[in-house]
């Protein structure tokens, strides 16, 4: 089992008392526990089974504007004390950095949500075990199927957060992945796609059968590509992929890019950076919600933003450091987003597949192709060739390419936005892409 909240919470005291009695003005400790098990298979056979436990302390010592960190998984006392020795060292020859403090005090969290990410279930070796082998049967049915492999995760952590203007918070989340991927082969081609399963509770997961069914699926409709030629077509992205969009936009709005200067959404605040209808919202207490959480990495209270509406920028992700070189105050985004979603559309799949005679359906992106001090983007895709709302065959080795500037005042959003992952996102439509093909 992981550390009990006692455990954790006594470790952070003695780490902030003899921090303050070495000379820190401030201190930050953050004190963590976390079990991983997991069950791998390959083409129906058991491939490995492994288990990790970790028990870790970060460190963050302040001496006015000084300031450093440390870190270690060993939590016996004399490892302690030697540990913040070297932290209060580090830190007296550290140079000065104006912006270096802990978050304001009245932006602390004062109560720990119930959000339900927690489930107490385990789930034993042998039962992993019996969910993978009735999953790769299920992704073997198909004679095209030549090879798969999949994996079962359970997931336990706790963790207190402790500083030295008295708050000292954690709380406990778990998570449960299934994952199959599955390799097809047919006279002209050999392909591979996958599907998985992520959940915080174990009854929440999908099925053995249906994961595995689907991940087959997903393989074998990819057989026997064809090659299109180069044009500017509009451009459809699966659930999967267009989460993505959603991240990189994330990290142009994020306070560290913002202060640098090195992001293409710099000085953007009030401005209109997506169509109308676009709303994007970052919400930290959805019940079950993968990335729901109640305080940030630094102890501040996380709130929903809307950080889109209705097209127009409104806020940054701010944390403390940056949120102080740019006048702001922190907004309870240290360490990224939580629940981040565009709002749902308000037109059917079906009709956004319909909307054009001709399109192209993206379910693979290949390469990190997104720049956000410049905002361009170029991928390897592979997907489907769309014609009068039918999928007509799969497509490979094409770049698509353009500019987020362009791309977000030219997204469709269809009305299918499930909450899967902590970044979420409908089926999206992007009009004027360019496509780079044989």
């Amino acid at each position: 089992m992981v550390k009990d909240q006692e455990y954790l919470e006594n470790k952070a005291s003695y780490c902030l008392d003899l921090a303050k009695k070495l000379g820190a003005t401030e201190a930050s400790i953050n004190v963590g526990s976390s079990i991983s098990e997991t069950v791998n298979f390959r083409n129906k056979k058991l491939d490995e089974s492994n288990r990790s436990d970790n028990l870790g302390v970060d460190i963050t010592t302040y001496i006015g504007k000084k300031k450093s960190s440390i870190s270690s998984s060993n939590l016996l006392q004399d490892n302690l004390n030697i540990l913040i020795e070297k932290c209060i060292e580090t830190t007296k020859n550290t140079p000065e950095d104006e912006f270096n403090a802990l978050p304001d005090k009245d932006l602390l969290a004062q109560e720990i949500k119930e959000l339900n990410i927690y489930d107490d279930t385990h789930i034993e070796n042998d039962d992993k075990i019996k969910y993978l082998s009735i999953l790769e049967n299920s992704a073997s049915g198909d004679k095209r199927i030549i090879n798969t492999e999949s994996s079962f995760t359970e997931d336990k952590s706790n963790f207190i957060l402790a500083n030295s203007d008295g708050f000292c918070k954690g709380f406990k989340t778990s998570s449960f992945v299934a994952s199959s991927v599955a390799v097809a082969k047919d006279d002209k081609s050999m392909e591979r796609d996958y599907e998985y399963t992520l959940k915080c509770h174990l009854d929440d997961i999908k099925s053995a059968e249906e994961l595995g069914k689907v991940a087959a699926e997903n393989t074998i409709r990819k057989l026997s590509p064809k090659k299109i030629g180069s044009e500017k077509i509009p451009i459809i992205f699966d659930k999967r992929i267009a989460k993505g969009i959603l991240s990189t936009f994330a990290s142009a709005i994020s306070s560290s890019a913002i202060s640098r200067g090195t992001s293409f959404l710099k000085d953007m605040i009030g401005k209109k950076i997506f169509s109308d209808t676009i709303n994007i919202f970052d919400k930290p207490d959805i019940i079950k919600g993968l990335g729901s959480q109640s305080f940030d990495s630094e102890g501040v209270k996380t709130e929903t933003l809307k950080l889109v509406e209705q097209g127009i920028l409104k806020h940054y992700l701010i944390d403390t450091y940056n949120g102080k070189k740019l006048n702001l105050k922190s907004n309870g985004r240290s360490g990224g987003t939580s629940n981040l979603y565009f709002d749902n559309g308000k037109i059917a799949l079906k009709d956004l597949l319909n909307s054009n005679s001709k399109s192209l359906y993206i379910t693979e992106t290949i390469g990190h192709g997104s720049n956000i001090i410049t905002g361009d983007y170029s991928v390897g895709a592979t997907g489907f060739l769309v014609e009068n709302g039918e999928f007509k065959y799969p497509i490979n080795e094409i770049t698509i390419a353009g500019n987020f500037r362009d791309m977000f005042q030219n997204i469709t959003l269809a009305n299918d936005l499930e909450f899967q992952y902590s970044t979420n996102s409908p089926t999206v439509m992007i009009e004027g892409m360019v496509v780079a093909g044989k």
